[in-house]
């Protein structure tokens, strides 16, 4: 059997962060992830996936991602239910997270923050710059062992590469 999920999408609040009675992360979040295609108006739509996290990366979400941030996610779907205060059967489906990764750079994401599109919903309201003041000061130590990405430059721009048909597999 197999139930795997691979999702990339913005966030639409910041994560719920919550512990457990003994202790263990939890955190639940929702996922805004476009449709491949547009409706009759010519519009996109999105559909919105709610996840959850457990344990370190739980906390690691909830400190560096904020409402709005392109995330990545993997993980399975799983189903569960309870009985509600009315006494009512409640069925949830949800993504149980076992990876994420942040998939916008600090800088894509301050210029997004600067500068909204009227197209992105789930702009942040201020609430990425935390997310980057947390990232500068825990990365400090590691900016020696780290390349930085960030860079303005393109390090491919302005080489071109030649290949011929002959050289491509398919």
């Amino acid at each position: 059997m197999i139930n795997n999920v691979v999702l990339v999408g913005r966030l639409t609040k910041d994560p719920d962060l919550r512990y457990t009675a003994n202790g263990t992360g939890v955190a639940t979040f929702t996922l805004a992830v476009n449709r491949n295609f547009t409706n009759q108006s010519g519009n996109r739509e999105a559909d919105f996936i709610n996840c959850v996290i457990w344990r370190k990366s739980a906390e690691t979400l909830a400190n560096y991602a904020r409402k709005g941030t392109l995330l990545g996610v993997t993980g399975r779907i799983q189903t569960r239910n309870y009985e509600n205060q009315q006494g009512q059967r409640v069925y949830v489906t949800e993504v149980v997270a076992e990876n994420f990764q942040l998939l916008e750079s600090r800088t894509a994401s301050e210029q997004r923050q600067q500068n909204p599109s009227s197209d992105d919903s789930f702009q942040s309201q201020g609430g990425g710059n935390n997310f980057n003041n947390n990232y500068n000061q825990s990365s400090q130590s590691a900016k020696n062992t780290m390349p930085d990405f960030d860079r303005d430059s393109d390090p491919f721009s302005g080489s071109s590469i030649d290949i011929s048909d002959d050289d491509l597999p398919f």
